[in-house]
C-alpha cells in the first residue's frame, strides 16, 4: 500500500499538478498554427514559438507521469494476483463489467460532452461580437487584438472533440462508418480511441486544477487584473473552473469504453 501510495502520488504529481494550462494551449493551437502558417495567421506566430523550453519540460513530466502512473498499474496487478495483461482475477469488481461500465460510462460520457460545448459558446458569442457573460468593454478590448478570434478556434476545437467523445457511446466509435475509405465498416482499434482521450483528459484536469489554484489563492486576479474577474465578466473564468470536472468525466467514460470493449483475454481467458 505504501509503495502504491507513492507510485499514484509521484503519477498525480507530474501529470496534473505540476503542468499547467500552457501545455493544452500549445496541443490546441498546434493545428491552427499549421493550417494558418501559409497565410500568415496569427500574425508573427511560429510552431517554435508554441514550443517554447518550459512547454517542452512539462510534456516531459507528464511522460513521467504517466510511466509512473503505468508501474503503479503493473505493481497492483502483480502484488494481488491478477492477471498482468489485463488486471483481471476471480475475484474481480462488478463495476468493470462491461452491462455495468456501460451504465455509468454513459453518465460520464454526457459530461464530458456538455462541458466543453458550455465553453464553446460563450467564446463563439464574442466571436460573433455578443458579450455573453462578459461586459461590453471587455468585449471590444478582445475585438481590437483579434482575441476572439482565437479562442473562437480553440471553442471549434473543443466541441470537435465532444463530438468524438460521443464516439465513446455510439456505434461509430466501435465500427469505421461505411463512407470512410479502406476502413469502412471495419472494427475501431481500442486504443485509437482511449490512447487520445486518455492524453486529453490529462491536458484538460492539468489546466483545470491551474485555474482551480490561482482562484481559490487569488492569484489569477493579480495575473489578469480584478476588472475581468469581476462579477459582471463571470463567464471569462466560470467554464475554466469546470474542466478539472470535465477532465474526471473524460477519464471515466474512456475506462468504460475500455471495459465495455475491451473482450476476453488472450492471456488469462477471463471475460
Amino acid at each position: 500500500t505504501m509503495l502504491l501510495g507513492f507510485a499514484w502520488g509521484a503519477a498525480a504529481a507530474l501529470a496534473l499538478l505540476i503542468p499547467d494550462y500552457r501545455v493544452l494551449v500549445a496541443v490546441a493551437y498546434t493545428p491552427i498554427v499549421l493550417i494558418g502558417a501559409p497565410f500568415g495567421w496569427p500574425p508573427g506566430v511560429s510552431i517554435l514559438d508554441v514550443f517554447p523550453w518550459p512547454v517542452v519540460n512539462q510534456f516531459i513530466c507528464i511522460g513521467g507521469g504517466l510511466l509512473w502512473a503505468a508501474t503503479a498499474v503493473a505493481y497492483g496487478r502483480r502484488s494481488r494476483g491478477a492477471c498482468e495483461r489485463c488486471g483481471r482475477d476471480d475475484a474481480r469488481a462488478g463495476w468493470t463489467r462491461p452491462d455495468v461500465a456501460a451504465r455509468w460510462g454513459r453518465w460520464a460520457t454526457y459530461v464530458a460532452v456538455v462541458i466543453p460545448v458550455l465553453y464553446a459558446v460563450t467564446r463563439w458569442a464574442w466571436a460573433l461580437g455578443f458579450p455573453l457573460g462578459i461586459s461590453k468593454e471587455f468585449l471590444r478590448e478582445g475585438q481590437e487584438v483579434g482575441l476572439w478570434w482565437a479562442g473562437a478556434a480553440l471553442a471549434t476545437l473543443a466541441v470537435g472533440g465532444a463530438i468524438l467523445t460521443l464516439g465513446l457511446l455510439q456505434r461509430w466509435g466501435e465500427v469505421f462508418p461505411l463512407w470512410i475509405p479502406l476502413l469502412g465498416g471495419k472494427r475501431v482499434p481500442i486504443s485509437l480511441a482511449v490512447v487520445p482521450a486518455s492524453l486529453v483528459f490529462v491536458l484538460v484536469t492539468t489546466a483545470g486544477l491551474m485555474f482551480v489554484r490561482l482562484t481559490l489563492t487569488g492569484r489569477l486576479s493579480a495575473i489578469l487584473g480584478a476588472g475581468v474577474l469581476s462579477a459582471e465578466n463571470w463567464a471569462a473564468l466560470a467554464p475554466e473552473l469546470l474542466w478539472p470536472l470535465w477532465g474526471a468525466a473524460l477519464g471515466a467514460a474512456t475506462l468504460a469504453y475500455y471495459y465495455r470493449r475491451r473482450g476476453k483475454c488472450e492471456h488469462c481467458g477471463r471475460v
